[in-house]
């Protein structure tokens, strides 16, 4: 986070008895591992309020570090220790959705549930973005979303303390501004659509989450997409087209990203206090073999996606402000077709196919706080560069930077402004193959218009929460190079994202 993330120590799920306490990261695409949590020092809770929550929750919401120290952290003031002993719950959490729910009146029946060991949410995310200038045509695209996610505490229902089974089920339909009015088929300027398209009752999660050895490791495994843990974050899943992961990671298809799932597992470990490390295998298959999430019968596995991510967690300066610095990597054993595609004998290299390699650097660090001492209280700062093997990807390389920032209007304290600028480079092998077909008077292939180079995306939002429950986001983009070659005009794309929670 349904995607919509790898930051923190924090590896249970979250509780959500308390409507007060900030989602998590993947609050977005449901009731998922609880993201990393990263929180400046605080008073022990009573012993009281340890007992009051202990009676009612049978599955830890922290994970223990194996080293009760700090790691690069270190470096730094010793006054900034991160994460002291234990980890604390302020909340990194999915910063576009507004907390509390549009219908209260059904709290008890949620509290009667969850002493059940049940608890769910209802979304809706809806989004409408209209051509004004510039791209193939002007006009207005729409799509929503509409997701349902449960928990089940399996020691409150079965005697099995400690394991939970998550579940998401999702409908989305629509069209794609990026494709009826911009022109590009490899960047997704609307979040919803990209990477599923129509679906009724689309099985996105189905998967069992547990803590072993005293709570320092954190297991989980079933259906699951891949970018719920890695290469996302809870600030980049307040922007439309970062959600829940870069462009470059969504088209590498052995990233299995939200919303589509794969069989896996990871594992999730808190070395020290100012640090986390996480590692999976999943299973690679086409995205259009299963559309819906249920055929699973008829998924062609052609490798295993095989990611590691390490995260420095430090906080800096006298207010103790949060950062969180990835490095990840993943190697995906399928055998993919050189790029430079099917073109005289002479002119293309042997090729028998090659796996595929993906870097990526991903950093946020909060500039200023505003309003709490939670993580999401302030600005940030942040920025990315990815990497992928560039004989078997589209894109090769994609570098962002940006800002999100709360409170920025006097009197609108919650409200948070966001922008980012994001630029694709077309991997050299596809752009020469491109160019070799149209040597040869050949079309460069799929929905190209040329030889594909680069291109670039400013995007800008302004989110509001109008009433529990309810965020409405403006929404600007400004697209450059669509389609990645210089044919169609750069689009303006203004609309609005809303999204309520039951």
């Amino acid at each position: 986070m349904s995607s919509c993330f790898a930051y923190s120590p924090s590896l249970a799920q979250p509780s959500f008895a308390n409507r007060n306490v900030q989602k998590p990261l993947h609050a977005r695409a449901g009731l998922h591992d609880d993201g990393p949590v990263v929180a400046p020092a605080q008073e022990p809770e009573p012993e009281a309020e340890q007992k009051q929550a202990s009676r009612h929750a049978s599955v830890s919401t922290r994970l223990n570090t194996i080293f009760r120290t700090e790691g690069l952290s270190i470096l730094l003031n010793n006054r900034e220790d991160a994460l002291r002993v234990r980890d604390l719950s302020a909340g990194y959490y999915a910063s576009s959705e507004a907390p509390g729910h549009i219908l209260p009146q059904i709290s008890a029946f949620r509290s009667r549930l969850q002493r059940y060991g049940v608890t769910f949410q209802f979304t809706y995310k809806g989004e409408a973005m209209a051509d004004v200038g510039g791209g193939i045509s002007r006009g207005m695209d729409y799509v929503h979303e509409l997701t349902l996610q449960t928990q089940f505490d399996l020691g409150r229902l079965f005697g099995l303390n400690g394991w939970t089974v998550h579940t998401l089920l999702m409908e989305r339909v629509g069209r794609e501004v990026s494709h009826d009015r911009v022109g590009d088929y490899n960047i997704s300027l609307m979040e919803v659509y990209s990477l599923s398209g129509h679906s009724v009752a689309h099985l996105t999660d189905m998967y069992a989450q547990k803590s072993f050895l005293g709570n320092t490791v954190d297991l989980a495994f079933g259906r699951m997409a891949l970018t719920h843990v890695f290469s996302t974050s809870p600030l980049l899943c307040s922007f439309m087209m970062t959600c829940s992961a870069p462009v470059a990671i969504k088209l590498d298809t052995g990233f299995s990203v939200y919303p589509k799932a794969t069989w896996g597992g990871r594992v999730r470990l808190r070395p020290t206090r100012d640090t986390l490390l996480q590692m999976g295998a999943y299973n690679v298959s086409p995205l259009d073999e299963d559309i819906s999430g249920w055929a699973w019968a008829g998924e062609k596995s052609t490798g295993l996606m095989l990611p590691v991510e390490f995260t420095w967690q430090p906080f800096l300066g006298p207010r103790r402000l949060p950062g969180h610095y990835v490095l990840g990597f993943a190697h995906d054993t399928t055998r993919y077709a050189d790029n430079l595609g099917s073109v005289p004998a002479g002119t293309a290299r042997a090729h028998a196919g090659e796996a595929r390699d993906t870097f990526y650097l991903e950093a946020d660090q909060m500039i200023y706080r505003k309003g709490g001492t939670n993580q999401m209280a302030g600005g940030y700062v942040l920025g990315g560069y990815i990497h992928n093997t560039p004989d078997v990807s589209v894109i090769s390389d994609e570098f962002y930077i940006g800002s999100s920032l709360l409170g920025i209007i006097p009197y609108r304290p919650h409200d948070r402004f966001g922008v980012m600028y994001s630029y694709y480079q077309i991997s050299p092998r596809t752009t020469e193959g491109q160019r070799l077909r149209m040597d040869a008077g050949l079309l460069p292939g799929g929905h190209a218009n040329g030889a594909q180079t680069h291109a670039a995306v400013l995007e800008a939002y302004y989110g509001v929460p109008v009433y529990p429950g309810i965020l409405v986001q403006p929404e600007f983009q400004y697209m450059m190079r669509p389609g990645e070659t210089s044919h169609i005009p750069n689009a303006e794309v203004v609309g609005l994202k809303v999204i309520g929670t039951l």
